[in-house]
């Protein structure tokens, strides 16, 4: 049973973890506001700053919220990449939440974090998986660099899927709207414009008509449509969807920041001077994600 940590003083505004440090006198209330604070300043956890500082180390920290809230605690510097369940929790709220699915049995699901007073990420991850989410606690460090490890494999996948193609030419390459600098990061990424840029050429080696972008729970496919039939083409990591629909809705000068609604646009790829193709490109949203069709005209011949 996880502890419930009342409000050390009246009015004070402390995440849960910071509240739970003071009231067992690892931290004073003092140093617990300015960690904060800093935190605040600095757009990033709580946790982050407070090891950043000399009040606490990575595995002394974790020993205390086993201790307190009543949770296992791992050492997962154990694990390897290969032991972890595949797509069992969606990339991105893996990476943006900072937690790693260690095992699921029947609905249950293992669930290593280094703080588990984040109850939004548990919240999210029961709901998205419904699943009994059953925390474990893990240094930080080591969390950090497990995440860093299976953001790096899924970036080699990939790569591996793209080989050695080449860049390709688009007609007019601007979004029409403007956007953060970290959603033009995820639009400029290197692995998904050469991935795209493969799909592109495989679909028009083929002679197909139409190119299928299919998000699920659990996987990502990719179907060509050859001679009006559709055909399974790739099976790339699922956490490149989000960023491969955000590639595609630029090339099309559509909205990247508006998933709720279908979207329709256009974009032209340009081969050769004298050779052009076009795409009728439309986003549909699903439960697990944008579903995206490119139909593919030959531009040169319209």
């Amino acid at each position: 049973m996880a502890a419930v940590l009342p409000n050390t003083t009246p009015g004070t505004a402390l995440p849960g973890l910071a509240r739970a440090l003071v009231q067992a006198g690892r931290l004073t209330l003092p140093q617990a506001d300015t960690l904060q604070k800093k935190a605040s300043a600095d757009k990033v956890g709580f946790i982050d700053t407070l090891l950043g500082s000399s009040a606490i180390d990575a595995r002394s920290l974790a020993a205390f919220c086993a201790e307190t809230f009543g949770y296992p605690l791992l050492d997962l510097s154990t694990f390897s990449l290969d032991a972890l369940p595949v797509n069992a929790i969606d990339p991105k709220l893996m990476q943006a939440q900072r937690v790693i699915a260690l095992a699921r049995r029947g609905n249950k699901m293992s669930v290593a974090l280094s703080d588990p007073t984040n109850t939004q990420a548990l919240d999210q991850i029961k709901f998205q998986s419904e699943s009994t989410v059953e925390p474990v606690i893990v240094a930080h460090d080591t969390l950090l660099n497990l995440l860093a490890n299976i953001a790096k494999s899924a970036e080699q996948d990939l790569s591996e899927l793209v080989g050695e193609e080449g860049d390709i030419e688009f007609a007019e390459e601007e979004p029409q709207t403007q956007v953060s600098d970290a959603a033009a990061t995820e639009v400029e990424d290197a692995p998904i414009v050469r991935f795209l840029n493969k799909v592109l050429m495989d679909a028009i080696t083929l002679g197909a008509s139409d190119i299928h972008f299919e998000p699920y729970e659990k996987q990502y496919r990719i179907r060509l449509r050859v001679d009006g039939v559709l055909r399974d083409h790739l099976a790339p990591p699922l956490s490149i969807r989000d960023k491969l629909v955000s590639r595609i809705k630029v090339l099309a000068k559509l909205d990247i920041s508006e998933k709720r609604v279908p979207q329709d646009g256009r974009m032209r790829l340009v081969l050769s001077p004298t050779k052009t193709i076009d795409f009728r490109v439309s986003t549909l949203p699903t439960l697990f994600g944008e579903k995206t069709v490119m139909r593919i005209l030959d531009a040169t011949q319209a």
